[in-house]
């Protein structure tokens, strides 16, 4: 229990993770965006 709080507390890892986050969010968005627009091409 003690590493996790440490890993919480962490800066580092909380960036690391924030970054991820925001990597992962951009490329969902692309995928139903090329998803809607290729299913909307007629």
């Amino acid at each position: 229990m003690n590493n996790l709080s440490f890993l919480l507390s962490d800066p580092i890892v909380l960036f690391s993770a924030g970054g991820l986050v925001t990597v992962l969010a951009i490329c969902t968005f692309y995928v139903f965006f090329f998803l809607k627009k290729i299913n909307n091409n007629e």
